[in-house]
């Protein structure tokens, strides 16, 4: 598919997603709030509501700890993913999304949450407040980049990746720096000459491929709230850009069948089966995407167009190779 530069600024934002974890830092473990991992395993079980609930009183009871205003805006995030998704060359993304008034609450939640990081930075550096740092100017540049808003998505990203950088320079053992970084380097490697010429007269820094795999599989095996969200994204890359659609899946599976809830998790697997010529898994993935709970209406119709596009296209493909 072809590279625009929102195209680009978009990938470099995604490229920073969302990676809190107690990891296994050489300098100690990063201080999580209680009820972290839980709130967590809502947001991919697509228990939006009640996530950005539980986050919300995170920030009641620690409000200048970073993460329970990180955990409400990755929750809203995944809800704007799904409204803002749509179906093209035999894949479901999130590509373009118009500016409304709702998403300024998404941007006020990162910016809490970075202005507590650095605050705590600003008494005393540290890899964790890095890590949240980076992670709270991840979310703004993903709207950013999703609402075509060039200028802001570059601003914010490459400062998210110097926050990773220095995370991983206090702490070289924390693996879910790995996924922030992994994502950046496979993407900026991955793209055409073009968008790599626009990234050179925008200052954004180079990345290698190879080192982005490797971090994104260190994120995996030794993330501790990481690997998850390092699979989906690894396999989304995998599909999009190596078109290594079997990789993809085995990336993908062990994140679907944790949380069997998660309707994008389905309308991905379904993607990508029916890339591989997998007709009948393609089509159960599509329909349990469709006949899964979703709270908000917006979001359900959203997942019942996207299933009902694609399957349209497998019966579209079963008429022509008859004829």
């Amino acid at each position: 598919m072809p590279f625009s530069l929102r195209t680009l600024l978009l990938v470099l934002s995604v490229a920073l997603s969302f990676c809190p974890s107690p990891a296994r830092a050489g300098v100690g473990r990063l201080n999580v709030p209680a009820g972290t991992q839980e709130i967590i395993d809502k947001i991919y079980a697509f228990d939006l509501d009640e996530a950005a609930e539980a986050a919300r009183k995170m920030q009641a009871e620690q409000p200048e700890h970073p993460l329970g205003y990180l955990l409400e805006g990755e929750a809203l995030w995944w809800r704007i993913w799904c409204t803002s998704a749509d179906y093209k060359w035999g894949m479901v993304d999130a590509r373009h999304r118009q500016k409304l008034p709702a998403d300024q609450h998404y941007f006020d939640l990162a910016t809490k949450a970075y202005a507590r990081a650095h605050a705590q930075i600003e008494r005393g550096d540290s890899a964790e407040m890095q890590l949240y740092a980076g992670m709270a100017d991840a979310l703004a540049a993903r709207l950013y980049g999703l609402r075509g808003e060039n200028r802001a998505t570059a601003r914010v990203g490459v400062r998210a990746r110097q926050s990773f950088l220095r995370a991983h320079e206090l702490d070289p053992a924390l693996a879910d720096a790995d996924l922030g970084l992994g994502l950046y380097n496979y993407y900026v490697d991955t793209l055409s000459s073009i968008a790599k010429m626009l990234r050179f007269f925008m200052g954004i820094p180079g990345g290698s491929k190879q080192d982005g795999l490797r971090q994104l599989e260190n994120a995996i095996a030794h993330g501790e709230l990481t690997p998850t969200l390092a699979r989906v994204y690894l396999s989304l890359n995998l599909h999009r850009y190596d078109q290594h659609y079997a990789q993809a899946i085995r990336a993908l599976d062990p994140a679907a069948e944790k949380y069997p809830s998660n309707p994008l998790l389905q309308l991905m697997l379904g993607d990508l089966h029916a890339k591989l010529g997998h007709r009948e898994q393609a089509v159960r993935h599509y329909r349990n995407a469709t006949a899964l709970p979703v709270a908000d209406a917006a979001c359900r119709a959203r997942i019942e167009a996207l299933a009902a596009a694609a399957t349209a296209t497998l019966n579209a493909l079963d008429v022509s190779r008859k004829n």
